[in-house]
Formats: structure tokens, C-alpha cells, sequence
């Protein structure tokens, strides 16, 4: 994981963020993603681009994959 902090405004190419279809769009707690080549960017959505962790789009795809599988496991 690699975090990121923010660089001034127009510095850097925007990213089309995109929150989980769980969100009710109320201002709740929810993590915005972006697609940034062969990272992931995750930022949350309270704060913006203040700071902004990646992680690379294998990991991504693994962590994603187990969570439609049910993970963690709720009980």
C-alpha cells in the first residue's frame, strides 16, 4: 500500500472517483476509488484529496474478489 498526499490544485491529473452503490449519498461514512494506471486510488469521501492511499490493481482485484465471495464472514 502507498500512501499519498495531496499536491495543490491542477498539479495533477483528476480521476473519475467512484463510490460503492451501498452509499446512500446522506454524507455517511464511504470510500471514494479511482482508476490511476496500475494503481487503485482510495480516499475517503469526508476529506477528499487531503490524503489518498493506492494500492496496485492486483491487489485490488484479490480484495475485491473476496469480498463478493462473502468476506469478511458476518455471523
Amino acid at each position: 500500500m502507498h500512501t499519498v498526499n495531496s499536491t495543490p490544485s491542477g498539479t495533477e491529473p483528476s480521476h473519475a472517483w467512484f463510490r460503492s452503490s451501498y452509499s446512500n449519498g446522506a454524507g455517511g461514512e464511504c470510500v471514494e476509488c479511482a482508476a490511476a494506471g496500475d494503481r487503485i486510488l482510495l480516499r475517503d469521501s469526508k476529506t477528499g484529496d487531503q490524503r489518498i492511499t493506492s494500492v496496485g490493481t492486483p491487489a485490488w482485484r484479490v480484495f475485491a474478489h473476496a469480498v463478493r465471495r462473502g468476506w469478511p464472514e458476518t455471523r
